[in-house]
């Protein structure tokens, strides 16, 4: 679809520096761009990378200013970034209705808004709200609910009464609804304690590709609105997030704990049990938590500390071969001025 400068800038309320009647017909990156196509850069890197490129039009948040491109000033470029992509390349839609192939129980509510597709199994008592599109191989068990406006990715697999929100994304492989890993031991046996409950995502929430999220032991397990989860994470049983989190890719949170809203776990971040992280709390990558942590604090280090007191530690350690090197350097010279005091005749007495 064709936009011109000035169409852009209206949609992100930013002004134009130049012509704004300049036709747009794309977005890339500076090094690929063409002429036509609109770019963004963040820093003066960027800038002047694309200030060569053949880009027609720069989205820009700093103070640039160019004899050769348009710019359209903005905010913040790399939300424009977020917004504008989808204009020129929108998301594929597929046919609304169902495939031939797919098993849908006659006692589940399908909207006829919704698109079923491909070898899709959807059982008992299941609502499938509006507008939502379940695209192959998918297997929704008993008494799940799905709001509208979601999409939810082939293979992707939903037990028995996982309740989705509106607008929800679940990407290709994830599990959402196993049961939660739960034990207990009797005369040197593991004895399975049973998982009869539940999840919970609320609306806005996109989920990574092969994710697993387990059910509660009694009650849900939650994920908050607005939260983003990366691929390869685990969420185990009767674990709630707040809502607008981030979690990144292969981090673990064990079973109850609690995260507060707008936290941040970094890749491979591993959280025990039982714990509770307070809002706004970001923890560095491959970090392990075993205490709860206050809100609005960062941590990092395995086991983690908070960052200032983890980074005292770290320059320490940096300095530590320097600091054993000179150790055994006066421990040499000690030792030496210690065999010759040895070596030394005693005095003659009177």
């Amino acid at each position: 679809m064709r936009y011109t400068v000035g169409d852009i800038a209206a949609l992100l309320g930013g002004t134009v520096v130049g012509d704004p009647t300049m036709p747009l017909t794309g977005f890339q990156a500076a090094d690929r761009a063409r002429a036509g196509d609109l770019t963004f850069a963040e820093n003066k890197t960027f800038f002047e990378r694309a200030e060569q490129s053949a880009a027609s039009a720069i989205i820009i948040d700093k103070p640039f200013v160019s004899e050769r491109k348009v710019l359209i000033r903005v905010a913040s470029a790399r939300t424009a970034f977020a917004k504008v992509v989808p204009l020129f390349y929108p998301e594929p839609q597929p046919p609304r209705g169902i495939h031939p192939s797919a098993l849908i129980s006659p006692k589940a509510q399908v909207h006829p808004e919704a698109c079923i597709g491909a070898h899709v199994i959807v059982c008992d008592h299941v609502q499938v709200g509006a507008r939502s599109v379940l695209h192959g191989n998918n297997y929704v068990d008993e008494g799940c609910t799905i709001g509208e406006d979601c999409s939810i990715f082939h293979n992707v697999t939903l037990y028995p009464r996982t309740e989705l929100g509106n607008r929800v994304r679940i990407h290709a492989g994830t599990v959402v609804g196993s049961d939660g890993f739960g034990y207990v031991q009797e005369g040197g046996r593991h004895i399975k304690v049973p998982q009869i409950g539940n999840v919970v995502i609320h609306d806005d929430v996109e989920i990574g590709a092969n994710v697993t999220i387990d059910r509660g032991a009694l009650g849900p397990t939650v994920i908050g609105k607005g939260t983003k989860i990366d691929n390869l994470v685990q969420i185990a049983h009767n674990v709630s997030t707040g809502d607008h989190c981030l979690v990144v890719a292969q981090a673990g949170v064990a079973g109850s704990t609690k995260l507060g809203h707008h936290v941040i776990l970094a890749g491979q971040v591993g959280l025990a049990g039982h714990l509770r992280i307070g809002d706004n709390v970001t923890i560095a990558a491959q970090s392990g938590v075993m205490h709860d942590i206050g809100a609005g604090e960062k941590w990092f280090g395995t086991p983690a500390q908070p960052d200032k007191q983890m980074k005292r530690q770290l320059l320490a350690l940096q300095r530590l071969p320097e600091l054993l090197r000179r150790f055994n350097r006066i421990e040499k010279v000690l030792s030496a001025r210690l065999q010759t005091v040895a070596a030394a005749p005693a005095p003659e007495g009177d």
